[in-house]
């Protein structure tokens, strides 16, 4: 049995249309489903823990990243699996699990490919998909949302991408990696990954892998404005982990600080006084490649 979980205000009403369409795919091919609909904020986890304990041997999570995690917190620990049709803004974690885009063939993927283990992150006793952070992206991230109001797809986050880059200042970051001494520096980002992708496709951690037991984390110092350009491309291309002011390592935990701190926790932004996270290596079964 295949339990559907759809948010139908998804991608400014993209979840509606693609429920529709694999209620339909589904039934065509003679498999069985049941049918949800999210309500609210959280609704989706409810929902999720039903279907676990109702027996069902995968739930597919229509809607964007904030829908996959919300799916993911309900089936943590059980042996259901995720699968995601991605319908949101963002479906920046299904990128790095190799789904395609359109909701028909994420469901021939989940369909012709087994679930396997596959890794989760926890900040300050919160399980998160694909990536924390502070800095860059939480600016990116206030753009966006400004700019969503007139323009869809990743146009919202290239706006927010551009803004930050000339308009953010860095800040002085805290952090200590796998319990090392603490490091203090002005820092343009902090990204602590389980998943490559931000924003709508931007690689922030590009060679980043959801089943390997590590985060990917991405620190990026002060930028000088003459370099703010070529950094941008660079950024667009994948080649972040070669600008001469990223540090980079994979590590098991990562604990960071910074005044007034605003956290970017898969697309939500926290206020938090400190960040702590630790990976949780096989925390979930989906369907990935």
């Amino acid at each position: 049995m295949i339990y559907v979980i759809c948010n139908p205000t998804a991608g400014n009403g993209r979840g509606k249309k693609a429920g529709e369409r694999i209620r339909q795919r589904l039934t065509e091919k003679g498999i069985d489903h049941r049918m949800l609909w999210t309500e609210r904020p959280g609704h989706a986890s409810e929902l999720a823990k039903e279907a676990c304990e109702s027996g069902a041997e995968t739930v597919l999570s229509i809607g964007g990243d904030g829908t996959s995690f919300e799916v993911a917190q309900g089936l943590a620990g059980s042996e259901t699996a995720l699968g995601i049709i991605p319908a949101g803004t963002g479906n920046d974690f299904v990128k790095t699990l190799g789904y395609p885009m359109e909701a028909e063939s994420a469901l021939d993927f989940v369909l012709s490919h087994p679930a396997k283990k596959t890794d989760a992150g926890e900040i300050n006793g919160r399980m998160f998909l694909n990536e924390i952070g502070t800095g860059f992206d939480v600016s990116v991230l206030d753009y966006a949302e400004k700019a969503k109001r007139y323009v869809r797809g990743l146009l919202p986050y290239l706006h927010g991408v551009v803004q930050t880059l000339f308009r953010f200042k860095s800040i002085p970051i805290t952090y200590s990696i796998d319990g090392g001494q603490p490091i203090t520096k002005d820092a343009f980002v902090v990204a602590v990954a389980n998943g490559g992708m931000i924003g709508g496709g931007i690689p922030i951690a590009p060679e980043a892998r959801a089943d390997d037991g590590l985060f990917d984390v991405v620190i990026v110092g002060k930028i000088k404005k003459k370099d703010l350009l070529s950094r941008l491309s660079g950024l667009m291309q994948g080649k972040i982990l070669t600008f001469p002011e990223t540090t980079f390592v994979r590590a098991s935990s990562v604990v960071f600080s910074a005044p007034a701190m605003r956290v970017n926790i898969d697309g939500e932004i926290v206020t938090e006084a400190h960040a702590t996270a630790k990976i949780l290596p096989g925390a979930l079964w989906v369907h990935r490649k």
